[in-house]
């Protein structure tokens, strides 16, 4: 199984757990892209402190924060990953996602006769290369776990055998389902803040928006006069100049703002639970936070395609709207009538059904031959 952030671990943490420790499975943790970088914390470490053992590390981050640089990226990881699968011998490959070192993983899977279940596969986020990388994934996968019947309907419409596609929701709602929350007391130590529903979660990854749409949501939350705690961007193109910025501006407003890289999936669910809102460009806005009963201020255009659950505000990339979206999320009315609800992506129980699943499925030469009789035309149950 393969992880290439500690975003995506938080979201393959619990089905991780689950094949380590079933005699059906033998689970080989493979690891790359800012897992192995110091400048998003060495995110390896949450594995370990799993129990989980890592059979194999790939390296893969670029070595500036450019689209050439991502492009050369893809090159060395395609000879890692090919490298480490030749030695491993996987009998199947588990990527979840979007992530551009995706495209590496799974085509070295395709050309060593590795098949691939994809989870996440079939979703929209309109206008940012996660889209082509989703789908691109998708075309060179055997086996798909959607997050909802919608996307369930797109992975068939783009051909792929309905035996192996089964709608399990998605799979970080079930850390949110087993949750032992992080005490108060220990979150607020670790951010520096008090953590109340005066707190939001803040995250931003690059978007059409570019800094105007960050300096944008900054201004909001400056004049809301809320505590912010931000959660560094990923390590997409672009990631590090925010990354920059929303440090400095912390640093500006150190009692009342707080820039973390990384809380691990444990502590920031814990956090996002007590906070007002979460706030920004994150997909756990739209997928995760309604799980939590919190609400969610999604700013602009980069989760565009999604599911929505009713917590969810959407607001252009612009000072006063994003005010507005903020003092709707902080109403105790919107609390009451919109966060309650059932969220849009599942019950949280993904690990145990999908376990079950792929326990049932015939890897080898039969699964691979699925994909030469995979017809656009086909005809979809």
């Amino acid at each position: 199984m393969l992880t290439t952030s500690r975003a995506d671990y938080g979201l393959l943490s619990c089905l991780m757990k689950r094949l380590g420790s079933d005699r059906r499975f033998e689970l080989l943790s493979v690891v790359c892209g800012s897992h192995l970088s110091a400048a998003h914390g060495h995110t390896t470490r949450e594995l370990e402190a799993d129990g989980l053992r890592i059979a194999a590390r790939v390296r893969t981050g670029a070595r500036a924060d450019s689209p050439l640089e991502a492009a050369r990226a893809l090159g060395r990881g395609l000879a890692g990953f090919a490298g480490a699968f030749a030695r491993l011998k996987p009998e199947l490959l588990v990527v979840l996602g979007d992530r551009y070192e995706l495209l590496a993983a799974a085509s070295a899977a395709v050309m060593l006769r590795i098949p691939i279940a994809h989870i996440h596969g079939g979703e929209s986020t309109e206008g940012v290369i996660d889209e082509q990388v989703r789908h691109a994934v998708t075309k060179l996968s055997h086996v798909h776990l959607p997050a909802a019947e919608p996307y369930r309907r797109r992975v068939l419409a783009l051909g792929e055998d309905p035996r192996f596609v089964r709608c399990f929701g998605a799979p970080g709602l079930e850390s949110i389902r087993l949750l032992e929350p992080v005490p108060r007391a220990e979150l607020e130590r670790r951010v520096g803040l008090p953590v109340d529903r005066r707190t939001v979660v803040f995250t931003w990854h690059p978007d059409d928006s570019g800094a105007a749409g960050l300096e944008e949501a900054l201004g909001a939350l400056d004049a809301a006069g809320l505590r912010v705690v931000v959660t560094a961007a990923g390590a997409d193109v672009g990631g590090a100049v925010i990354n920059a910025r929303a440090a400095r501006w912390c640093a500006a407003r150190s009692e009342r703002a707080s820039f973390v890289a990384s809380l691990g999936n444990h502590a920031y669910l814990s956090l996002a639970r007590l906070c007002g809102a979460v706030v920004g460009n994150s997909s756990s806005g739209i997928i995760e936070a309604p799980s939590l009963r919190v609400p969610t201020v999604n700013i602009g255009t980069r989760q565009k395609g999604r599911l929505r659950s009713p917590s969810v505000i959407d607001c252009p990339p612009k000072r006063a709207a994003i005010a507005a979206a903020l003092r709707l999320a902080a109403s105790p009315a919107f609390r009451r009538d919109r966060c309650r609800g059932a969220n849009a992506y599942g019950d949280g129980r993904f690990s145990e059904r999908s376990a079950r699943f792929l326990a049932s499925i015939p890897l080898g030469q039969r699964l691979l031959e699925t994909k030469s009789v995979a017809r656009l035309d086909r005809r979809n149950p």
